[in-house]
């Protein structure tokens, strides 16, 4: 089974608590608050494994929580720090955010890491917020909530070359032919399910790697056949090796193959047909197959190579690797995100970054008042309400915060609700 992508809910492990400790040790002068730190939560990080070759194992285990901190002790000693949750992923994983659709991570190489889930730093204990005015505080924070998000995991196969063609064009021989792989071949439509990889050396001492991709119908970039589950594999090739059939034995017209191929990858992505292809006239060794080759070039219109081989013969082959291995050489690697070249010498960019500091209130339909902020919601999930002194510290820097003032404009009397998260709070003058 051949997996290439999978949707996955990571968790950063939360930081652990803070606590209110005091030190009464007999023969221990000014023993004073004693509460520790807890530790900080776990990172979700994605490392690439090289034996993996599919995303098979993420079809069982789809959910990914980090452990927490541990949380702070008496004496201020401080909770441990979690070790971070390493999720093994193959050569060529994009790591997508499913809500934002951005790319977060494209892990090509062994070893490359990417932290995808960031732990919640732990709270501070009540040694930490003693001062001159409150030398014995009653404060201590809960440890900070770790990220959470949805992603997406892809797998683009890391090949050099892609064999793109319609079904039993001979693309499976052909890999077969020139490299070790041992593709399934049979005389039916779709015997390719699954992208295969060969290694090619070529007589010269040269080596790239080659993808037989599984073949394109007309309307595979919409989803139609096989195709748009296998086009993305394209996508980190330098070279696209496009396989015509020359006999016509299945009726149908070398050229018109030719078009509705290139239409299905431009369709799918603009930046494909920017890459240089090469095609092969295969099959050449069938009746026919040379009169429809003329006809072929006569309606050709773009600048491309066209190569006269066949497969079974192994007629043609030496002059194609050589040429194909020419073109990947002279051939920069495509990046998968279109980057903007920079032009003009003066320039200043302004970029418009939303502030985590902001907050927004609403009103629901019974009249109550809703807060949301990234900042609040995160003081309200580290304060301890089982305290009174912190409770009130929490009121405070919602005032520093200026939640009162707009709660105010907004038109908030005394005694309203106002929700934050599930909870609710009475607004008090």
């Amino acid at each position: 089974m051949f997996v290439d992508q999978v949707k996955v809910f990571v968790k950063g492990g939360d930081g652990g608590n803070g606590i209110v400790a005091y030190r009464r040790e007999k023969y221990v002068p000014k023993g004073g608050p004693a509460g520790g730190d807890g530790g900080n939560g776990a990172n979700v990080i994605l490392e690439v494994e090289e034996g993996l070759r599919t995303l098979m194992d993420f079809r069982y285990q789809r959910h990914f929580k980090a452990p927490r901190g541990e949380h702070g002790m008496s004496k201020n000693q401080h909770g441990k720090n979690s070790a971070d949750m390493v999720v093994k992923v193959p050569p060529g994983t994009v790591v997508i955010d499913d809500d934002t659709k951005e790319v977060l991570a494209d892990l090509v190489e062994h070893g490359q890491r990417a932290v995808i889930a960031k732990g919640g730093r732990g709270g501070r204990g009540n040694s930490r917020f003693a001062t001159a005015a409150n030398p014995a505080p009653e404060i201590a924070e809960n440890g900070e909530p770790g990220q959470e998000r949805n992603i997406v995991l892809e797998l683009k196969v890391l090949a050099d070359v892609g064999l793109v063609g319609f079904p039993s064009v001979g693309k499976s021989t052909l890999l077969s032919v020139v490299s070790a792989a041992k593709p399934k071949i049979a005389e039916y439509h779709f015997t390719t399910i699954v992208p295969n990889l060969g290694v090619v050396e070529t007589e010269d001492g040269r080596s790239f790697v080659m993808a037989d991709l599984p073949g394109l119908i007309e309307g595979a970039s919409e989803g139609i056949g096989l195709g748009h589950q296998f086009l993305r594999h394209i996508e980190r090739t330098r070279v696209i090796v496009h396989v015509v059939d020359m006999s016509s034995l299945e009726g149908r017209d070398p050229y018109e193959d030719y078009l509705t191929i290139n239409n299905e990858l431009k369709e799918y992505n603009l930046r494909l047909t920017e890459r240089p292809q090469i095609i092969v006239a295969n099959k050449m060794d069938m009746p026919d197959a040379e009169a429809n080759l003329e006809v072929f070039k006569g309606k050709m219109t773009g600048d491309y190579p066209v190569f006269s081989i066949s497969a079974v013969t192994r007629e043609g082959i030496r002059d194609l690797l050589y040429t194909i291995a020419d073109k990947i050489e002279e051939t920069p690697e495509f990046p998968l995100e279109h980057q903007e070249e920079e032009t003009g010498v003066h320039r200043v960019l302004y970029k418009h970054e939303s502030s985590r500091d902001e907050f927004a209130i609403t009103r629901d339909p019974d009249g109550s008042f809703v807060v949301s902020g990234f900042k609040v919601e995160r003081l309200f999930k580290m304060t301890d309400f089982t305290r009174e002194e912190s409770v009130r510290r929490f009121a405070r820097q919602l005032r520093s915060f200026g939640v009162d003032d707009v709660l105010r404009e907004k038109g908030a009397k005394d005694g309203d609700t106002v929700r934050l998260l599930e909870y609710e709070f009475e607004f008090v003058e």
